[in-house]
């Protein structure tokens, strides 16, 4: 639906669209089953999250506030954007970086370490997830989760502007700020 306001959500790397993270079914509660045409409601408080250049930040806003999207025929208007700023913080954790269906988790972080080398991120810390299918009309894509910590702060900042893998308009590959482990006063953060 974001790609009908802003098609060049799918080539450009730099853009890309946060995943929406709802709880899974527990404490009673039983996740919406969609084979049933169940559907997962939205609370109002629910943020649609866009990774931005800072360049491109004012662009996007104007096109896309005021926007209704059609969501599987539900309607959802964006409002008005907040800029938030990348976080210096050096541990990072992305929901989902794609990998192959039966990648096992030494290969799978052999080649996160490999493509982030290549961005001049130097692997310290690095723990992934289990393997989750995310269901596309297309088929599955298969991801796991990353957290990557003792970052430098400039390293922190690079992988947050350029994330890993494909599919960033999917919210695949995009790194968030992840508490760590150092004692609070430790911590350093803008």
């Amino acid at each position: 639906a974001l790609k009908t306001h802003l098609p060049e959500l799918e080539e450009d790397e730099h853009l890309g669209v946060h995943s929406v993270h709802l709880a899974g079914s527990q404490n009673g509660w039983e996740r919406p089953d969609p084979k049933l045409g169940q559907k997962l409601i939205l609370s109002r408080r629910t943020k649609l999250t866009l990774r931005v250049p800072k360049a491109r930040a004012g662009e996007v806003q104007q096109r896309l506030q005021g926007t209704t999207l059609d969501l599987g025929g539900c309607a959802l208007t964006i409002g008005k954007a907040k800029e938030r700023l990348l976080s210096k913080q050096g541990t990072l954790f992305a929901r989902y970086v794609t990998c192959e269906p039966e990648e096992d988790e030494m290969h799978f972080l052999q080649r996160a370490a490999e493509e982030l080398a290549g961005l001049g991120i130097t692997v310290r810390k690095a723990l992934c997830g289990k393997t989750t299918p995310i269901h596309t009309p297309d088929g599955p894509i298969y991801t796991r989760s990353l957290m990557l910590a003792d970052l430098g702060q400039e390293e922190a900042v690079r992988l947050q502007e350029t994330g890993l893998g494909p599919g960033r308009d999917m919210g695949l590959g995009i790194f968030l700020p992840h508490k760590g482990i150092d004692a609070v006063n430790q911590a350093e953060d803008d």
